[in-house]
């Protein structure tokens, strides 16, 4: 599978796309789930309720992003490789603020990661690839379902890359 075209997604995404390097997107995926998997499996709650800023997010909540956001483009990849044409957006901070994911343990966050994208997996390694090219509207912008799965990846690399950088130094 080669990359999506630039006009298979909005320009926003383009930061996530970037990240992501060459190779099967599938199998990327695989080796994120693993690794990102072992990097917050591996803090203790008093690192994972660490903000580097007055204002931003915890890591625990940063990884519940994550997760709802894997949530998320999984939802729309299996809508539009199934015909659905259009679907609402998602504003992350709304569904941080109204999640439980501080009161839970980094250890029970890092899991359902796992879990979550073990899951996904089987879908993303079920789809043709007519599934694959199949697009629709998501947040009022058309995107493809290849899209979406380099979404995903980009998406991890970018929320690891900034704990990395911002939380954990």
């Amino acid at each position: 599978m080669n990359k999506p075209a630039k006009e298979e997604y909005a320009p926003f995404y383009g930061t996530y796309m970037r990240m992501v390097g060459e190779g099967p997107v599938l199998d990327i995926l695989e080796d994120l789930a693993e690794n990102t998997y072992a990097l917050f499996s591996k803090l203790s709650d008093e690192q994972a309720n660490h903000a580097y800023a007055d204002g931003k997010w915890t890591i625990k909540e940063v990884l519940g992003h994550m997760i709802d956001a894997e949530r998320t483009f999984a939802y729309r990849i299996l809508a539009f490789s199934r015909g659905q044409p259009e679907l609402p957006g998602f504003d992350e901070n709304t569904y941080v603020e109204n999640a439980t994911f501080k009161s839970r343990s980094i250890g029970n966050l890092a899991e359902e990661f796992k879990a979550v994208r073990e899951a996904n997996l089987y879908l993303l390694h079920s789809l043709s690839p007519v599934q694959f090219a199949a697009t629709g509207i998501a947040n009022g912008n058309k995107i493809s379902v290849l899209a979406l799965v380099y979404i995903m990846a980009g998406h991890e690399m970018h929320h690891v890359k900034i704990v990395n950088e911002r939380y954990l130094l």
